[in-house]
């Protein structure tokens, strides 16, 4: 009997776990939990003889691959995977998927959230701005870019997007306007809105040359990952724009720099929240068990992310 394991620092939801037991005992496999785990060593040990793991922000390293002697499949629970070492999974023949699409409106929604709150001051009582009317732009238009759009066009902005990877027909029948380059994105748009990986090309790639581009009272907004920011730079543009703000779904590691410097610029959610709620929470694990089931059942690929 196959044994799918999830394995949560952070658990899912009791909902979500009493939807993915019963997908797994649908499929004849056996469903075992780990949560609230405080060490690798315990990862290790409990994926020993998994065939499949369910993971959210779980840090999956060469040593847990090595430890996974059964293993067949793992899923990240979630858009983001640098979580999971590609190339530990590929050498063991481990195939690698995530759940695309699951989060996107919960992530869109806290990006919207973000944007309200630094436009009204952080509702401290003075006046502030509102959206409609503003250009926004979209970095990467993935299933999270879309539904941001979707939000955009309700609150009444222009909406605007760059993805080299997605063709422009598509992002037209969307209703978007596609844009010919990141600069010209940066430059279009008083808010841009942030969902690009985090890989070796995209690492500090938002950077202070790039921001200095947006116009006056430019917001960047990034529910990516803290890795793609440019951190210094961000500071040195802020020190130079007193227009600019920063909101971001977790805080850059000079944070305390920008309590000082910067206050009413910016805003930091305390830990990554993106995917926090009860609806998403459910949607990503029950994706992720029914993949594995897809996967053992009929060979189905669709979600893989690593060779």
């Amino acid at each position: 009997m196959k044994k799918v394991l999830v394995a949560t620092e952070k658990p899912f939801a009791p909902a979500a776990i009493a939807q993915i037991k019963k997908i797994v005992d649908e499929a004849g496999f056996e469903l075992a939990l780990l949560e609230k785990y405080s060490s690798a060593d315990e990862l290790k040990s409990a994926v020993a003889d998994a065939s499949a793991l369910i993971v959210r922000s779980d840090k999956v390293t060469a040593d847990v691959v090595d430890a996974a002697k059964e293993l067949g499949i793992v899923v990240r629970a979630g858009a983001g995977y640098d979580n999971l070492d590609m190339e530990a999974c590929s050498a063991k023949n481990i195939v690698a998927m995530n759940t695309p699409g699951q989060n996107s409106n919960a992530v869109a929604e806290l990006a919207f959230g973000m944007m309200v709150f630094q436009a009204r001051n952080h509702f401290n009582g003075t006046a502030g701005t509102e959206l409609r009317g503003k250009k926004i732009g979209i970095h990467a238009y993935g299933n999270v870019g879309l539904y941001v759009a979707k939000v955009a066009k309700g609150f009444g902005m222009h909406v605007y997007a760059f993805d080299p990877f997605v063709d422009d027909a598509k992002i037209k029948a969307d209703g978007i306007t596609p844009l010919s380059s990141v600069e010209e994105l940066y430059s279009t748009c008083q808010y841009v809105s942030l969902h690009i990986p985090a890989n070796d090309k995209t690492k500090k790639s938002i950077n202070k040359e790039l921001l200095s581009k947006m116009p006056e009272g430019g917001v960047l907004v990034n529910t990516a990952r803290k890795e793609v920011i440019d951190e210094d730079g961000i500071v040195a543009l802020m020190e130079e724009r007193k227009d600019f703000a920063y909101i971001s779904d977790i805080s850059p590691d000079n944070k305390a720099v920008f309590e000082e410097k910067f206050p009413g610029r910016f805003f930091f959610t305390p830990k990554k929240m993106g995917a926090q709620t009860s609806e998403a929470n459910i949607n990503a694990g029950v994706a992720a068990a029914n993949q594995i089931v897809r996967f053992f059942k009929d060979g189905d690929e669709t979600f893989r992310v690593n060779k």
